[in-house]
């Protein structure tokens, strides 16, 4: 939406908002799709959403159904979704803002159907109910008998201040991306909201932890058979390099490309840039890489770091310190992914084509670093012990 059009929607009441959003659904043939249903003869019943980043909402809930003991259900907003990341539900935003049949009947399917849901990114979970006030939502739920815990997946629980203080090239410290001032205040307050609530509460990654200390590291997960292939790293002599960013700016990309276009014109690498691929069509896109530039400026790891761990190959990466530590005491062996930065890239890959032995030797223990943290079976276990079980 325009920012005039959104700025001159927002000053129009909310039921009147609800009532012409629900009015172009029903010309355009819209109607609201009835709410996911677990299955009833298992002791616990989860509902995941409503964001889905990067396809998690939906591995955590398999990951924990592999107990038999859980039947978990997901859901994202399909705005959320634009690669197409697997997900058992999906709804249009207008739809869960605006359509208090839609809101009505989820709140009557988690009353009757669930035992516990997950609440992501601090997204209103009946969207546009109570104008998305969390507090009462969220109290409804408990007043129903559900527990309700929250996961953050980054810049949701990211308070820019920090984050720009810890990180040298952090994308809080300009507004190319964002305006750091817009962003502080929803992200505090989407704190203020965990601290109040002292719900369980977990992260995707271990860089969250500096923003929600007392949250437990949930970890992302991958299939690693999806990215496991038998093709040789860094034996063609020009080296394949990737960077498929799904957002430029905070990956760095405008950093990473002058240096990596660089030494493509030099003939030192073969630089490919990608963009919206969708992720099935990825595993093929590692396989014939040497090495996939990642993140520069999070100074975190996730799930596109973990796919090119998984499929054996080369990931360069800033991350941090912390995350490193994090990584290593839960996984048992160090995170394999040379620290890499805006400044050192050029001297990094110039290092690989040189020292290709070395290199390989740290793309062949990716897979068993996926497999020790990112499979699914550390963040079932995490989910079990400290909220559907607890």
């Amino acid at each position: 939406m325009h920012p005039a059009a959104e700025r001159a929607w927002k000053l129009i009441p909310k039921p009147l908002q609800d009532a012409i959003a629900s009015g172009v659904d029903r010309m355009q043939g819209v109607q609201p799709p009835p709410p996911p249903v677990p299955d009833p003869s298992k002791p616990i019943r989860l509902l995941v959403g409503p964001v889905n980043y990067a396809g998690q909402g939906y591995r955590w809930s398999r990951a924990v159904e592999s107990t038999g003991r859980v039947s978990a259900r997901n859901y994202v907003h399909e705005a959320n979704n634009p690669l197409r990341y697997a997900a058992d539900y999906t709804v249009t935003w207008r739809t869960a803002e605006h359509s208090r049949a839609w809101q009505g009947a989820m709140l009557d399917a988690l009353r009757r159907d669930y035992t516990h849901v997950l609440i992501e990114a601090c997204f209103p979970i009946l969207g546009g109910m109570f104008s998305g006030d969390m507090r009462r939502q969220i109290e409804l739920l408990q007043d129903a008998g559900l527990r309700v815990g929250f996961v953050g997946h980054g810049t949701d629980v990211r308070l820019p201040s920090r984050h720009a203080e810890l990180e040298q090239w952090s994308y809080f410290r300009d507004s190319e991306w964002v305006d750091p001032a817009l962003v502080e205040p929803v992200v505090a307050k989407n704190l203020q909201l965990i601290d109040e609530l002292q719900l369980p509460t977990f992260v995707s990654t271990a860089g969250l932890l500096l923003d929600l200390p007392d949250a437990h590291l949930l970890g992302v997960i991958i299939d690693p058979g999806k990215w496991a292939n038998d093709v040789p790293v860094l034996q063609r002599e020009r080296l394949k390099v990737v960077h498929a960013p799904t957002n430029p700016i905070p990956k760095g990309t405008t950093f990473v490309t002058p240096v990596a276009r660089k030494l493509h014109e030099e003939g030192l690498i073969e630089y490919v840039e990608l963009r919206g691929i969708p992720n099935d069509e990825m595993p093929a896109v590692f396989a014939d890489a040497d090495v996939v530039l990642d993140q520069f400026r999070a100074g975190d790891y996730g799930v596109a770091a973990c796919e090119t761990m998984a499929a054996g190959r080369i990931v360069l990466a800033h991350v941090s310190d912390q995350v490193r530590d994090e990584s290593e005491r839960r996984a048992g062996v160090p995170l394999p992914i040379p620290e890499t930065t805006v400044e050192n890239l050029e001297q990094t890959l110039r290092d690989i084509a040189a020292r290709r032995e070395h290199y390989r030797s740290i793309a062949a223990q990716g897979p068993e670093f996926v497999r020790r943290l990112h499979n699914g079976d550390f963040s079932r276990e995490v989910l079990m012990r400290e909220f559907l079980e607890a």
